[in-house]
């Protein structure tokens, strides 16, 4: 059967994606979900020129995600989004993913926590911070994993490493 990976990375698809959670993750698909992205030839272009084609590769909008994501697949997904606000979205269509995994998240206006130990950049807004809870308490395993070879953090360990 078929699993269903999230990652949060504002990268988006990028080397690490390819060479590293992909191959970790026996990944087929990859559903990059960023509107600006989607409705930008070039973009998609820039973000699609170092992936194999071994993998079928969408860069959508959160509506054509959707729809992607409600038809059955034999292949292994990953699901990534720039910011966790994107995944209410979604909700209903990762309610039975593996995980969902945080990755980059540079700081913006509304972050105010900075997440302490982590190896990348990571910041979260109070908005942020209540959709991942939201997650948790539906029963989603949210973590935070900077590359599949680094330790896994949970998010009730992660949540106490705020500054």
């Amino acid at each position: 059967m078929a699993k269903l990976y999230v990652r949060v990375d504002d990268r988006l698809i990028h080397g690490q994606t390819i060479v590293a959670w992909c191959p970790t993750l026996s990944i087929k698909e990859i559903i990059a979900i960023d509107d600006e992205s989607a409705k930008n030839p070039i973009l998609k272009s820039i973000m699609t020129m170092g992936v194999p084609s071994t993998y079928k590769t969408h860069i959508v909008t959160t509506e054509e995600a959707k729809q992607i994501l409600a038809q059955e697949s034999s292949n292994n997904r990953l699901v990534i989004t720039k910011f966790p606000s994107k995944l209410p979205a979604i909700q209903e269509e990762i309610a039975k993913a593996e995980s969902i995994i945080l990755g980059n998240l540079a700081k913006r206006e509304d972050t105010i926590h900075k997440v302490s130990g982590a190896t990348g950049i990571f910041y979260l807004s109070d908005n942020d911070v209540a959709i991942i809870d939201s997650l948790v308490s539906n029963g989603i395993e949210v973590c935070f994993q900077q590359l599949p070879s680094t330790s896994k953090t949970s998010w009730d360990s992660f949540k106490k490493s705020y500054k």
